[in-house]
């Protein structure tokens, strides 16, 4: 049962951290911890669509991931596509849009491929978003906005007096998307690790010690619970 909350944050974008040592602790392979938090996912969608997030984001693939041990990531690019042929149906069930952020293109093209066909598939429902961040790094998402600015200035299509906040959002991986309000990182570590730097600047931090493999329904409910005890002031004070 969902808990009632006073206020739900539209967008909570969730920092997946501790699969390898859950699978260690345990004696097991990195790879069985990665299934693990592949289960901690469609709990959190499941509880997202219950409390009314419209939004989830999910830093699945960085790029600097692709400096790990090719057997890893070739576990990890068939543990992605075995997970959306066997999730599909809940995202359709719960009328769940799916969306990539990142270098898409970089992706092995059977990834690309299966992904491609669930976006497809999902693209019509509005109710909620399912964001996957996969070979994603913010600076290089930045520096690419910059140098689509750049491209424009030089063919004349805009001044550099034109050049503002909103015009760096707008040449973001997904400019209509809105900035998360709810930033969950588990396994205790407080870095963003590269992580949607841009988007994260007013948003609320939740920090818990619980690995991603054990975070499921009643943790993501914990921290709504402790967003509802934020009070977001975007630098002004305190409304008496």
């Amino acid at each position: 049962m969902t808990p009632p909350f006073d206020k739900v944050p539209r967008h909570v974008a969730l920092i997946m951290d501790g699969n390898g040592r859950w699978a260690q602790e345990r004696g097991l392979s990195r790879i069985e911890g990665h299934k693990e938090g592949a289960q901690s996912v469609r709990a959190v969608l499941r509880a997202a669509a219950q409390a009314g997030v419209e939004f989830i984001t999910v830093y699945a693939f960085s790029t600097e991931n692709w400096k790990r041990p090719p057997q890893e990531i070739d576990g990890l690019m068939k543990l992605l596509v075995s997970s959306l042929e066997a999730y599909e149906q809940e995202l359709h069930e719960n009328r769940i849009r799916l969306r990539v952020m990142g270098q898409f293109e970089r992706l092995p093209l059977p990834v690309r491929m299966r992904l491609q066909k669930t976006i497809d598939a999902t693209a019509h429902y509005a109710d909620h978003t399912f964001i996957i961040a996969l070979s994603y790094g913010s600076r290089t998402e930045i520096a690419n906005a910059a140098k689509q600015l750049a491209e424009k200035v030089v063919a004349g299509e805009m001044r550099i007096k034109d050049i503002d906040e909103q015009a760096v959002a707008n040449h973001l991986y997904l400019p209509d998307i809105p900035d998360p309000e709810l930033m969950i990182r588990t396994s205790g570590e407080l870095r963003l690790s590269n992580f949607m730097l841009w988007q994260l600047s007013y948003c609320e931090f939740h920090i818990t010690d619980t690995y991603w493999p054990d975070f499921r329904e009643e943790q993501f409910f914990q921290a709504l619970e402790a967003f509802n005890g934020r009070n977001r002031r975007y630098g002004g004070v305190n409304q008496k």
